[in-house]
């Protein structure tokens, strides 16, 4: 009976030491956003479907460096966007060709600045401005799209309200209003 009892105590404890280090390791895995590109978002969404985020960004673009170097690296954000989305990092001006919903989208003068891609100047209605988040639904639907550089206190707000479907329910203004207590 003793030994059954110290084998049922290492047990545990080689139980409670295997997950902390699955819990280790998956915490260090999350040391980055799992950008994707987006067709593999697309191919991935169709069996596995999940919500999209995509950042439209261009190279030249500052906010967009300082969104990557500040916002992008904060841990909160980085764990809560691989958990809850695909994430696409889009360089609005790519030459890459991209195929969603039977259309094909490309840059008509690729590796010139200024020259958008298709999927990008679709994305946002042709209102090209940087750094641009946008939020897709499961069934790859837009929900809407923002212009602007976002703080990591900016951003987590708006993550929260698309991933737990508060969009459903409420304004975003009764939302913020809401988490605000007022």
């Amino acid at each position: 009976m003793v030994r059954y009892n110290s084998i049922k105590r290492i047990l545990a404890a080689t139980c409670i030491i295997g997950f902390s280090s699955f819990g280790f390791a998956q915490q260090s895995s999350q040391s980055a956003i799992h950008w994707m590109n987006f067709d593999d978002v697309v191919r991935l969404g169709e069996t596995h479907p999940k919500k999209i985020f995509i950042d439209v960004y261009t190279p030249w673009c500052g906010w967009c460096k300082k969104m990557d170097a500040e916002t992008y690296q904060d841990p909160k954000i980085i764990a809560y966007i691989n958990k809850n989305f695909y994430a696409v990092h889009l360089d609005a001006e790519t030459a890459d060709t991209f195929h969603f919903k039977g259309h094909k989208f490309f840059n008509p003068q690729p590796h010139t600045r200024g020259y958008t891609n298709e999927l990008a100047s679709s994305l946002l209605d042709g209102k090209l401005g940087y750094p641009t988040t946008v939020y897709m639904d499961e069934g790859f639907s837009r929900l809407t799209y923002i212009q602007s550089y976002m703080s990591a206190a900016d951003l987590m707000p708006i993550l929260i309200y698309f991933a737990e479907e508060k969009y459903k329910t409420m304004s975003f203004d009764d939302y913020k209003q809401a988490i605000s207590g007022h």
